[in-house]
């Protein structure tokens, strides 16, 4: 027991590839509590590195390994043995993703995943989630670069998950890429982002959660320049995202826009967001966001700590196991043909590689489950 313990203390990282920015956070979880190492941040703005026809230019991808190299050496300095490192909407998208991840993941050292938009939520839920404890039914919010993430839950158990195409970055380059903030630009990044979140309207309606999360730069940025300025105690509400709002269009241009609170690094990306949480708000009829200090990187410690306690049999519960199973019932798998296709699969991998990882193990029983949903 003594070395389970000593094996539960010992360092995890999360390494979040965002559109906006690149972080890696080292931490330990001990007795329940979280403490975070080391952390870095660096905007390496890969989003806005896509070109026309969705590849990475090279001074994007430059910025990128440079970035990775630096984490790379941080992890070395802790010695961290389990890692996760995953990429986001950017690299969902961009079309030379594998030319990418084959020069990134030599120079950091460790594979890089691209998880889908729901894997992005419920990895979300579970910072916030623990971060924030609560045993109300709550909907948490996440506005990144190119993508926002929706997710429903109460406790530690998530729920439904959504993920849709439209974030800070590339709202502020399609509706304000020239640097003007005028009333009319804003209106129409409100309509897009609206018919954007249309098709969410039924599932994530008032009466299935009793407070709202946000855990976005985003929601944090404009959260403390509404404290600054006296609107609000740091709540976020539809007003004081129109006030948020009405400033940006009295300036007229990003170079003189100037709010107390307001960071230099969220300048270029903040008429996006507000487009996106003013509408948001307006559209799911949400009175007040709560925001959260938790982000998609504490979600993967968390969950690397609880694969950890699985591995060890300090802990029989895989959340994972309850998110397969929600995913099974709402796109009505049909369960006894997926335990059939279960069981020859891992038949024939006890056979074929006897001495595969229990991880691999798992997610191959998982791929069995969710076979017949096809590929997100």
């Amino acid at each position: 027991m003594n070395d389970a313990h000593h094996i539960l203390d010992a360092p995890l990282a999360a390494i979040d590839m965002g559109s906006n920015s690149f972080r890696i956070e080292i931490a330990r979880i001990r007795d329940g509590r979280y403490r975070r190492l080391d952390y870095l941040k660096e905007p390496v703005r890969l989003g806005s590195g896509l070109d026309a026809n969705g590849y990475l230019r090279p001074d994007a991808i430059d910025r990128g390994l440079a970035t990775l190299a630096a984490m790379s050496e941080l992890l070395q300095l802790h010695e961290v043995q389990e890692v996760r490192a995953v990429a986001t909407q950017t690299l969902r998208e961009a079309r030379n993703r594998n030319q990418f991840l084959a020069m990134a993941e030599p120079v950091l050292g460790v594979p890089i995943e691209v998880i889908s938009g729901r894997e992005e939520a419920r990895l979300i839920y579970a910072g916030v989630s623990h971060l924030h404890p609560s045993d109300k039914p709550r909907m948490v919010i996440d506005i990144g670069g190119r993508s926002t993430e929706f997710v429903l839950g109460q406790g530690l158990k998530p729920g439904a998950a959504e993920s849709f195409g439209i974030g800070s970055q590339s709202v502020t380059q399609r509706y304000f890429g020239d640097g003007h903030l005028t009333a009319e630009a804003f209106r129409a990044a409100q309509v897009a982002a609206g018919a954007e979140f249309e098709e969410a309207e039924k599932i994530f309606t008032p009466d299935r959660w009793s407070e709202a999360l946000a855990s976005s730069g985003t929601a944090g940025a404009v959260s403390a320049l509404l404290a600054v300025h006296g609107v609000t105690d740091g709540r976020l509400t539809p007003s004081a995202l129109a006030w948020c709002i009405e400033r940006c269009i009295e300036a007229g241009h990003i170079d003189r826009l100037e709010l107390r609170g307001l960071k230099d690094e969220r300048k270029p990306v903040l008429a996006g967001g507000l487009a996106i949480l003013y509408t948001l708000m307006v559209q799911f009829r949400v009175p007040e966001i709560q925001p959260s200090r938790a982000a998609l990187r504490q979600g993967v410690i968390y969950d690397l700590h609880q694969r950890r306690k699985v591995s060890l049999g300090v802990d029989n519960r895989d959340v994972r196991d309850a998110t397969v199973a929600q995913l099974q019932q709402r796109f009505e798998v049909d369960v006894e043909q997926a335990n059939r296709v279960k069981r020859l699969a891992l038949n024939l991998q006890r056979h074929l590689l006897p001495e595969a990882a229990d991880e691999d193990t798992r997610e191959l029983a998982w791929a069995c489950d969710l076979h017949e949903i096809g590929p997100p």
